[in-house]
């Protein structure tokens, strides 16, 4: 009976496309969440309602941290264990934790199986796909264990028993890059602490969580290879890039007279603009605690690093820094004469090329879409407040102008499916949306338009 069951299982999905079983995994999981954080044991007092525990449930799974609800407040010590474990599910990605399922039952993994886990992870190599399922999932695990241990030592005088709960769904929060905490909505807390020791470990664990399983696999398999990929060292490249460049942006623009980091020591004025800026690439934790009096410049600068995201295949989201860095040399040789981009002794493909224009051009219509419908659906909402909420939703990040709250329950919707499309990518969905459409019998004739 049992292993029918399991027969049944593995002929139907080896008919299922592999965009298809994420999209599909991944609503399956938001499914199973939203029932279990609508328990009543998932609540400190009243239990959620079914959209805030759907809302909740999609956040948590896509890592993006924007929340309708208090956690530390709402929720029971078993709802933000619930809670940690899907934002820990939605990190590593469901495939991994499929796998490791699996292997603990003793089944083989299939090839569709590790189709889609090689789809999850963004990798090429399908060979050692599962091998290298259990390193990452170490590394991981040895990362948040780490960063875990070192908050525990910092905040376990100030919050007594608590300070292991908190110092755990923290160091997961932060190293996937999903921006909840335990701390708002909480007597005695304006919300995360924000002194130097507490922002250092955060930006280490998000900016490690931000590289990617590719980049981690990469560091993991270096003894022996002893090289590093061309992604791998353009993705370090342009993730210190973007992070000095948000750094210098935040610190001119917060640093004039009046601004909020206007007379504050160095160390201060150093720790909490980096932070931001590290931050801001889809983790979704403020550094200032007087957020709602940024700049305009500010507010536009964190946009645009929320919308570059993070690295393929990572914690975080965003168009990443794959498609960015490659229509930044498409643009350059484009303007160079060149057929076709180089870099580091290395030319990128046209299909590369591509695919980054299809996530770029599918992103900026998802983005200006979703904004047009909140705004139409909510009239008392400003433009700014409004694309910066949906910008966060789509780079997963979480930063919020405590927006979310005001929305009604067709905001939600709006901002769970814009939080979906962008944990899974444009890429992924669309080949999901292709798999269903007929084969096309018809080639047409080529014809130009001007450009």
């Amino acid at each position: 009976m049992h292993l029918n069951f399991w027969h049944k299982i593995n002929l139907f999905s080896r008919g299922v496309p592999t965009p298809i079983r994420l999209a599909g995994g991944l609503f399956f999981l938001a499914v199973i969440g939203t029932f279990i954080l609508s328990l009543p044991i998932s609540a400190s007092d009243q239990p959620l309602k079914l959209n805030e525990a759907f809302f909740t449930a999609i956040s948590a799974l896509t890592v993006t941290g924007l929340t309708i609800i208090a956690p530390g407040a709402d929720l029971s010590i078993f709802g933000q264990i619930v809670l940690a474990t899907l934002i820990q599910i939605g990190g590593v990605g469901y495939m991994v934790a499929a796998v490791i399922v699996f292997q603990l039952l003793g089944r083989q993994i299939s090839l569709a199986d590790r189709l889609a886990l090689r789809d999850s992870f963004g990798l090429l190599d399908l060979n050692a796909i599962v091998r290298l399922t259990g390193r990452v999932i170490v590394a991981v695990l040895l990362i948040e264990a780490t960063g875990a241990l070192l908050l525990w030592l910092h905040w376990r005088e100030m919050l007594g028993d608590k300070a292991v709960l908190y110092a755990i769904f923290h160091a997961i929060s932060a190293f996937c890059n999903a921006g909840f905490d335990l701390f708002s909505g909480v007597p005695g807390f304006a919300g995360v602490p924000n002194d130097n020791i507490t922002l250092l470990i955060f930006g280490v664990m998000i900016f490690l969580g931000g590289l990617g399983i590719p980049v981690v696999a990469d560091l993991l398999l270096y003894y022996k290879s002893h090289r590093f990929s061309l992604h791998t060292r353009l993705t370090i490249a342009v993730s210190v890039f973007l992070v000095v460049a948000g750094w210098l942006a935040i610190l001119w623009a917060e640093t004039k007279p009046g601004a909020t980091l206007d007379g504050q020591p160095i160390d201060r004025i150093a720790s909490v603009s980096l932070f931001q800026s590290v931050s801001s690439r889809t983790a979704g934790f403020w550094g200032f605690e007087n957020y709602a009096d940024l700049s305009s410049a500010t507010q536009l600068t964190i946009s645009m690093l929320m919308f570059v995201g993070t690295a393929p295949a990572s914690m975080g989201g965003g168009i990443t820094t794959g498609t960015f860095t490659v229509m930044l040399l498409a643009v350059w040789a484009y303007a160079r004469g060149r057929e076709t981009p180089h870099i580091l002794g290395r030319s990128i493909g046209t299909q590369a090329v591509r695919r980054a224009s299809a996530v770029l051009t599918i992103s900026i219509v998802v983005v200006l879409g979703a904004t047009w419908l909140l705004l139409e659906s909510h009239p008392e909402l400003e433009l700014g407040e409004t694309l910066f909420e949906v910008i966060s939703a789509f780079a997963t990040c979480g930063l919020s102008f405590d927006y979310t709250g005001r929305f009604t329950t067709i905001g939600h919707v709006v901002l769970a499916l814009v939080m979906f499309w962008g944990r899974l990518g444009a890429l992924t969905i669309v080949m999901a949306l292709a798999q269903l459409a007929p084969p096309r019998l018809l080639a047409y004739p080529e014809e130009q338009i001007l450009i």
